[in-house]
């Protein structure tokens, strides 16, 4: 395990599911952490824990050596680090920008060119994994930006990770992302259809769900969604909004590439179906209850999407 240095004040804004297990590790490590986020009490625990909560953006960019985020859009990563209050204007010098958010790679790419400006490094640095992974820091870092800031970041990525890429120039880490979470996102879908055929031919629930977890075709990231629909357990992990934002960034690049993506496409309808059915925060795994109330399956034995 690498050594933090006592100089390297690591920023962290953004504390949802995965913005506060990050702090949470780095605390953990050693690190002097400052945390913000635009709703103080999420701060508190972490608080209590000996991290830092900085009054605004612009305080804690002039205090972080690395700054780390964990945002919901592209929206609103543009709100934190550009502008004359953003995180990038008020930067100290020598900080390292590590951004963690699923954004377009057109919006990695122009927090890289702002960056540059200053001669602030700027990775785009999205992570696969859920809230469990993050806790037991398990996570896999998809990267991309400059070769230096990423080999100087890896001992953050150790901390927070079990793997960690380098994919290429600004952007790259954004791209594999989308890759990556459309065969999350579709792969649900496949789970939550075939489950529902399942127990239309007469099989029983639990069973069909504990014979899925040992056969080869689910994929590892799947089988802990598994578990939770088994249980009708949908609490947020990954949540549903979050998978429908991702669809959507996913189908923008396709029809900018002239590509088609016809399952990815069908696969977001249902989705926006399912979370307009829900009024929690749901984890996106709640499409298999959505299929299975489609089906008229076991209607008494979960709540109503109504």
């Amino acid at each position: 395990m690498d050594s933090p240095q006592s100089s390297e004040i690591v920023g962290v804004i953004g504390l949802g599911h995965m913005g506060n297990g990050v702090a949470s590790r780095l605390l953990d490590a050693g690190y002097a952490v400052t945390v913000f986020n635009r709703t103080p009490s999420k701060a508190e625990a972490l608080v209590r824990r000996g991290a830092l909560r900085a009054q605004s953006l612009r305080d804690l960019a002039g205090r972080a050596r690395v700054i780390v985020s964990f945002l919901p859009d592209d929206s609103a990563v543009r709100e934190v680090y550009c502008g004359p209050d953003g995180v990038i204007a008020n930067a100290a010098d020598g900080a390292r920008i590590i951004e963690m958010s699923t954004v377009l790679p057109d919006t990695a790419r122009e927090l890289y060119r702002a960056g540059a400006a200053r001669g602030i490094p700027v990775l785009d640095a999205p992570v696969s994994g859920s809230t469990a992974a993050v806790e037991q820091g398990n996570l896999t870092v998809l990267a991309g930006g400059d070769a230096d800031a990423f080999n100087a970041s890896v001992p953050i990525f150790r901390q927070i990770a079990r793997k960690w890429f380098h994919l290429g120039p600004s952007g790259s880490g954004a791209a594999m992302k989308l890759v990556v979470n459309t065969l999350l996102g579709d792969g649900m879908q496949a789970i939550a259809e075939a489950v529902t055929l399942g127990q239309k031919l007469g099989l029983q629930r639990g069973l069909l769900f504990d014979v899925l977890k040992e056969v080869p075709v689910v994929a590892p990231a799947h089988l802990g969604k598994l578990d939770q629909a088994r249980r009708h357990d949908y609490h947020a992990q990954f949540p549903l909004r979050l998978m429908r934002k991702d669809f959507g960034l996913i189908l923008d690049q396709a029809a900018k590439q002239g590509i088609s993506m016809p399952l990815t496409a069908a696969a977001q309808q249902v989705f926006l179906l399912a979370a307009a059915g829900s009024d929690t925060d749901e984890d996106f795994s709640a499409v298999v209850r959505y299929m299975e109330q489609r089906a008229s399956l076991a209607e008494p034995e979960f709540p109503s999407a109504a």
